[in-house]
């Protein structure tokens, strides 16, 4: 497996960028006119083109730099998606109640960091493999743990130093990067505006860690 550098993408040039999830469904319409529907992922697939953030020589440069680092495909990084980078709402603080990542039963004492979306339906979990160091914070109970607790942040995973109690509710907040790699070995680079440049794509896809 290709490796993975712990390093974000420039912040201020993902700013500008395009993208989102993706899903994978078959769907067969049956002779009757009815739909049989299947999810080929169980989890979504997160895409971007960075080439729409682009504004300078400086950001060209930077992108170039970062791009023949990472030796185009080949080593993954950490990618800020500026609509959903953290546990709690848009707009609100990290909070240690805002998501359930699992609950005690006096043996186990790591958990993984999760985030879930929708409540109603079909809530879907998403596991959080790459949080942001310093952001995450921790509930035991209802109680905030100032310590006790330890964090990797290159896996998600949450390690206590004694085994919450049994039926104790585990809850965190967090920021978090998603995994990506870019998805070209070819950046076309155009410079017919000599003081700036211009690289019509740089598309970037998630990958699972």
């Amino acid at each position: 497996m290709a490796g993975f550098h712990e390093v974000r993408f420039p912040t201020a040039i993902s700013f500008g960028s395009t993208g989102g999830p993706g899903r994978r469904t078959d769907i067969v319409t049956l002779r009757s006119g009815s739909e049989e529907r299947n999810s080929i992922w169980a989890n979504s697939l997160r895409k971007y083109d960075a080439g729409y953030g682009i504004k300078t020589a400086a950001d060209l440069a930077a992108v170039l730099a970062f791009w023949e680092e990472r030796r185009g495909r080949l080593y993954g990084f950490r990618w800020l998606d500026q609509m959903d980078h953290q546990s709690s709402p848009p707009g609100s603080t990290v909070s240690p109640f805002d998501q359930a990542i699992g609950t005690g039963d006096g043996t186990i004492r790591v958990f993984q960091l999760v985030k879930a979306y929708g409540s109603a339906f079909a809530p879907w979990l998403r596991t959080i493999v790459k949080p942001v160091a310093g952001t995450t914070v921790v509930a035991v109970g209802g109680v905030a743990m100032a310590s006790g607790w330890s964090l990797d942040a290159t896996t998600g995973l949450v390690t206590f130093a004694s085994a919450p109690p049994a039926g104790a509710p585990i809850t965190a907040g967090f920021q978090y990067d998603v995994p990506v790699r870019f998805d070209t070995d070819q950046l076309t680079i155009n410079m017919s505006h000599f003081q700036a440049g211009q690289i019509q794509s740089i598309p970037v896809v998630e990958i699972r860690v």
